[in-house]
Order: C-alpha cells, then sequence, then structure tokens
C-alpha cells in the first residue's frame, strides 16, 4: 500500500515539463482529429437536426452525382461511387460543420477533359490527387493557394458555369455526337436544332420550368415570423421543403414518366441506359489498363496523358473546398484549419479510389442546404453517405430509366447561379486593371478550361511582378530631395529606383543631396547592397549626399554587414535634413 501511494504520489508531482508535453500531445491530437474536440460533447437534440440535414442533402447528392457524372462523361454510378467517402472522412478529419465533399460541376468538367470517358483513368486520377493533395497538407503548402487571385477565381467559375450549362443543352435537345469542345458544341448543336426530339424537348423544358420555380419561392420565402399564424408557418415549411429537394422531385417524377412510356412501347426520352448494380468493390485502382484492341497502356503512360490535370484538378480542388469552407466558417462565427481541409480531401480522394470515385472536392449548393438544414456538427455527413449507398445498393435498376433531359436540368440549374457578372462592377469600381486577369481567365477558358486557368495565374503573376519591379516613389523637396519608398526593396525594382535616383539627383546642375525614406523596406538582398554602393560612390564624386531614413533593424543590420563606404543613417526624415544642412553649412 506504501508503494501504491507513492505511485499515485509521484504521478499527482509531475514535473511542468511533462504535464507541458501532455497537453501538447492531446491538442496535437484534437488538430489532427478534430472529431475528439466536439463528439464528447455532443448533446442528443444535435442528433435529429443532423438526421434531417444529413437526409436533405443525401436526397439532394444522389440526383446531382447522377447528373455531374454525365458532365465528367463517366456512367452515372460513378457519380455514387465518389459521393459516399466524403461523408465519412469529414466527420473525423474535418473542421467544418457545414461542408459537404463530394462531385461537383466544376471538377466534373475538369476531369472530363483529362479522362476522356475512361473510368481506370478517372479513378487513377483520383488516386494521384489525393496523394498531392495530402503531401501538400503534411507540407502545408496551402499558401500556393494564395497566388490565384480573385479575379481569376471567378473568372474560370463563370465561364465554366457557361460551358457545363450549355453542354447540357444537346441533352435537352436528344442529340448526340456533339463534340466537347465549347466553340464545336456551339456550332453543332446550332446545327443539329432540326434534329432535335419533341419528347426531349418538353420534359427538359418543364424540367427547367419547375425547377427555377421552386428556386423562386424558396427565395422568396423570407424568414418564419413568430406572429405568423401556424397554417402559414406549415405552408411556409412545405414550399421550403419541397424546393430544397426539388432536384430529387424531379428525377423521380421523370423516371416515372419514362418508365411508364417505355413499358406501353414508346420511346420518347433518351435514357440513362443500363448501369452497374450494387456497391463497388474496395479494391486498389488499376495502374495499367488494357483497351478494347488489347494494346496496354502502362501506369506511365497513363500518367502522360493526364499531364497538366496532376496539377490543376489538385489545386482547384482545394481552392474550391476551402474557400466554401472559409464562406460558411465566417457565416456561422467559427474557424477552419486550412491545412486540415486539405488533408481530409486528399485521404477522401485517396481512399475514394478504391471504391471506384473520381476526383472531388466541396460542394458549395450541397453546403449551403446543409447549413440552411440547420446541421450542428460533421456527422450529419454520415446519414448521407448512407442513403447515397442505400441507393447503390437497392435503386441502381431504376436509374436506368432517368431521362437525361432531366439531368440535364438538375444541371443548368446548379450552376446558373455561378454565372456572376455582378463582380465586375465591383472590381472597376475598386482597381479597374483587376479587370485584365478576369478577362483573360474567362475567355481564354472557353477554348480550355485549364488553360483558362494557367493564363489568369500568369497574367495575376506578371501584374504582381510588375508592381515589385517598378514600386510608387514619392518625392518632396525640402531643399534636399526627400524620396519615400512606398514598398519592398527588392533585385527587381532596383535598376528603377537607381535610374529615378540619377535622373533627379545627380543629372541635374547642380547635384542634389537626397533622403531615403525606408520605412515601408522590410527586406533587402545583395543586388540592392552592390548597387547602392555604387551610387553612394557616385554622390561622392559629385559632392553631395545619399542618407538613409527610418530603416529596420533587420536592413539596418544588413546594410551595416555590407561595410558600405560613406553610408550614413538617421531615424528620421528630419534628422537627415538637420545632418545634410550642418554639412552645407561646413562646406
Amino acid at each position: 500500500m506504501l508503494e501504491s501511494s507513492a505511485s499515485d504520489l509521484a504521478v499527482g508531482h509531475r514535473c511542468p515539463r511533462e504535464r507541458l508535453a501532455a497537453v501538447w500531445a492531446s491538442s496535437k491530437l484534437r488538430t489532427c482529429l478534430p472529431i475528439l474536440t466536439w463528439l464528447p460533447r455532443y448533446r442528443l437534440a444535435w442528433l435529429k437536426m443532423d438526421l434531417l440535414a444529413g437526409l436533405t442533402v443525401g436526397l439532394t447528392v444522389v440526383p446531382q452525382a447522377l447528373a455531374y457524372a454525365e458532365v465528367a462523361g463517366l456512367p452515372v454510378q460513378y457519380g455514387l461511387y465518389s459521393s459516399f467517402m466524403g461523408g465519412f472522412l469529414y466527420c473525423v478529419f474535418g473542421t467544418s460543420k457545414d461542408i459537404t465533399l463530394g462531385p461537383t460541376s466544376i471538377m466534373s468538367l475538369l476531369c472530363s477533359f483529362y479522362v476522356g470517358g475512361d473510368p481506370v483513368y478517372a479513378v487513377l486520377l483520383a488516386l494521384m490527387c489525393g496523394l498531392i493533395q495530402t503531401t501538400m497538407a503534411l507540407l502545408r503548402l496551402g499558401f500556393l493557394l494564395d497566388f490565384i487571385s480573385y479575379p481569376v477565381v471567378k473568372g474560370f467559375t463563370c465561364a465554366a458555369a457557361v460551358t457545363i450549362g450549355f453542354g447540357q443543352v444537346k441533352n435537352i435537345l436528344g442529340l448526340k455526337n456533339i463534340p466537347r469542345q465549347f466553340f464545336l458544341q456551339v456550332y453543332y448543336t446550332y446545327h443539329r436544332l432540326p434534329q432535335a426530339r419533341v419528347g426531349d424537348v418538353l420534359l427538359g423544358l418543364f424540367c427547367l420550368l419547375f425547377l427555377v420555380t421552386m428556386t423562386v419561392m424558396k427565395n422568396k420565402l423570407g424568414s418564419s415570423e413568430e406572429t405568423s399564424s401556424p397554417l402559414v408557418r406549415t405552408a411556409r415549411g412545405l414550399v421550403w421543403s419541397f424546393a430544397t429537394v426539388r432536384n430529387a422531385l424531379v428525377v423521380i417524377a421523370a423516371t416515372c414518366v419514362a418508365y411508364s412510356t417505355e413499358a406501353v412501347g414508346c420511346h420518347l426520352f433518351t435514357l440513362t441506359g443500363e448501369t452497374a448494380q450494387g456497391l463497388p468493390a474496395f479494391s486498389a485502382p488499376a495502374l495499367s489498363e488494357t483497351t478494347a484492341n488489347g494494346t496496354r497502356v502502362s501506369f506511365s503512360e497513363i500518367i502522360l496523358d493526364l499531364g497538366g490535370g496532376l496539377a490543376v484538378i489538385p489545386l482547384m480542388g482545394v481552392l474550391e473546398s476551402i474557400a466554401i469552407a472559409k464562406a460558411f466558417g465566417s457565416q456561422n462565427n467559427y474557424y477552419i484549419d486550412a491545412n486540415q481541409e486539405i488533408l481530409v480531401i486528399g485521404l477522401t480522394n485517396v481512399l475514394g479510389s478504391f471504391v471506384s470515385a473520381y476526383p472531388v472536392t466541396g460542394s458549395f449548393g450541397r453546403t449551403a442546404v446543409n447549413s440552411q438544414t440547420g446541421v450542428c456538427t460533421p456527422a450529419g455527413g454520415i446519414v448521407t453517405s448512407v442513403v447515397v449507398i442505400l441507393s447503390l445498393a437497392f435503386l441502381m435498376p431504376l436509374f436506368a430509366f432517368i431521362p437525361k433531359a432531366s439531368l440535364a436540368a438538375v444541371i443548368i440549374c446548379a450552376v446558373a447561379p455561378m454565372i456572376d457578372f455582378r463582380v465586375l462592377p465591383r472590381i472597376w469600381r475598386v482597381k479597374k486593371l483587376d479587370l485584365l486577369p478576369f478577362s483573360v481567365t474567362f475567355l481564354v477558358s472557353f477554348w480550355e478550361v485549364q488553360y483558362g486557368i494557367v493564363a489568369g495565374v500568369v497574367v495575376s503573376g506578371l501584374m504582381l511582378l510588375y508592381m515589385v519591379a517598378r514600386p510608387e516613389v514619392k518625392m518632396s523637396d525640402h531643399g534636399v530631395l526627400v524620396m519615400e519608398l512606398s514598398a519592398g526593396l527588392n533585385f527587381p525594382a532596383m535598376e528603377h529606383l537607381s535610374t529615378s535616383i540619377r535622373t533627379h539627383a545627380l543629372c541635374v546642375s547642380p547635384p542634389r543631396s537626397v533622403v531615403l525614406d525606408c520605412h515601408h523596406v522590410s527586406s533587402i538582398d545583395y543586388t540592392v547592397v552592390n548597387e547602392l554602393r555604387d551610387l553612394l560612390k557616385q554622390f561622392k564624386m559629385h559632392n553631395v549626399s545619399l542618407l538613409f531614413s527610418g530603416l529596420k533593424p533587420s536592413v539596418l543590420e544588413v546594410l551595416l554587414s555590407a561595410d558600405l563606404p560613406d553610408f550614413r543613417q538617421r531615424d528620421s526624415v528630419e534628422a537627415c535634413l538637420q545632418n545634410v544642412s550642418s554639412d552645407i553649412h561646413n562646406d
């Protein structure tokens, strides 16, 4: 008993370093597994809201997943294969209560350009994207997304929405064999208008009309007032519920109509066709493929074929998901960890590839539904995933009767809000030059979407480099020329600054002394130091002074270590002016 007491005493009086290590380990574990933060305080009241939200999102994701697989050029079941892994993993690793992971219109469009409708390529692309995203999270490379500016993102999303939306017109019209390239798509769709199928057109337009009507009604509802009668509140709740699951209602109704016409031998609609039944097998993705003509395509050849998709798709997936998570985190007053979000997207894509998923990311539309339904924790994603799994297990034979026109209507209404040109006047008012990367991204994306992103990033980068290389220099005359640097001083800017100093101080008669106000300068490099050495020599030859004011300690340390001849610095511009005045008086 004495030994036991001694042991307890030792545990109870651990040194502060050990207690600190234990607290740090616990904190680190909660950071890596956010579920440990919210699960211990989970309440029964939350369960009801999570079940309701998860079921509502599940009824939304099933028709959307089928439609987005069509956008990606894959059999429709691959949309469902891609829709359930994210719910389970995000519940454990995610830091947002609202976000839902799965196939989206933009990711599906990007995939369509690289996988060419080949499921083997699509699944392997998901694996490679997941590995790249996981590596980014482990190396904490989320800062790379900061180089994709807002105008580039908006230009890309607007162009992608137009491309996706118009790409579904062929299904509304019941046309086949239309090229995927946007301009060819426009030409051949117009050229083959006389071949449109009446059944598909009527069904597609009716579905569009219903979806638009329900969307408008939902937007006009407003908030439920406490003073409203029970009947009014009930009616408002019914309208909101029907509007929220409008995609599912449209697809179910269209499928019933199509099944009825097929049963009596009338083939009025273009149908999805036979789909694989049941859950996908859990197995490692194929690393090679044998084509129909017996040619074997190796792993290295597939990687070469995927090409730029291995850069564009992981980055766009991360960008889209983090932007959504931050938006809803700000709206609902909670913090998200960007690197943790990248990690969970990467893990979802890696493990998703084992169930034949193609690349996924956060969905804005389904996340909005999740938030509006009142989800309390990421556990709602588990309910959504169960709905998808049950659909795969029991409903796949019925999916063969879904008319493509109804899925096209779902896609068009889903991407329509992304076409937001109201941003253009705002950009014009704030900074007109930012319209350049927006316009370049938007226009080039109609040629190839991925090239639009690259072009926008390049233009934004060049604009940024120009601002670094040509910082604004404010000049004022106090008897002595004072030049205030408005930005950092690095080697691209030094030639411009040096020319400006020579032009205004040394190439005039008589030559003038200069005070460089450097209180905005936070860094300096060897090229700058070397050019300053030459300037100091030239100022001495012209018998005038070059003084430095407001140098930060880190910059001053570099300049002192360079041992520049005749280097002088003061804490303020006034002190420099007094110094120059005394030099002139002494002369």
